[in-house]
């Protein structure tokens, strides 16, 4: 049970615009420079509580361009923040992700970040016609490790429209390969 100045402060914190507000008012009754002085000084401190928030996404983004694979407990553990915030920013990133190089997906209950080098290769052995079980042998190095990463990563491009058509069909390709042995 919360003690009784925690109820009030939080009571208070979530009226804060309130009471701010009415001081202006009281204010400006009594002096009205010194209520334009107030206001504006109180905007610019409500404009700079925005700064964190972005500094944070870049840190987080910083962070995840390091990797080849890195899913959201594991940023929210390396950069300090809670796995709800992470995961919010991830899911804000994602939204808007059909121009960058790198690709976010939602599997499992859980994001997954993919950089750049890692979407560059992915994309290549899919145009030259591998399957989806080739493209995960040959990404172990990339750190994928399950056949529904794959799948998700080619939806995911998909689309975003990101993908294009293959150069050589899986059945091309297998064809060739059992042809050449």
């Amino acid at each position: 049970m919360p003690k009784k100045y925690e109820v009030f402060f939080k009571s208070i914190g979530r009226k804060w615009f309130l009471f701010l507000v009415l001081i202006i008012i009281i204010i400006f009754i009594y002096n009205q420079v010194v209520a334009i002085w107030f206001t504006a000084i109180t905007l610019v401190l409500f404009l700079l509580s925005y700064i964190p928030v972005f500094f944070t996404k870049n840190k987080m983004l910083r962070f995840m361009k390091g990797y080849y694979m890195v899913e959201d407990d594991t940023v929210a553990k390396e950069i300090r923040k809670p796995l709800r915030e992470v995961r919010e920013k991830m899911f804000d990133l994602s939204q808007d992700q059909s121009k960058k190089k790198w690709v976010i997906v939602f599997l499992n209950k859980r994001y997954i970040y993919f950089n750049k080098v890692t979407i560059a290769k992915f994309q290549e052995l899919y145009h030259e016609g591998y399957s989806e079980a080739e493209i995960l042998e040959n990404m172990k190095d990339y750190d994928l490790r399950t056949r529904a990463e794959v799948k998700s990563i080619i939806e995911t491009l998909k689309k975003l429209e990101r993908l294009g058509e293959r150069r050589t069909s899986v059945k091309q390709r297998q064809d060739q390969l059992r042809f050449l042995d």
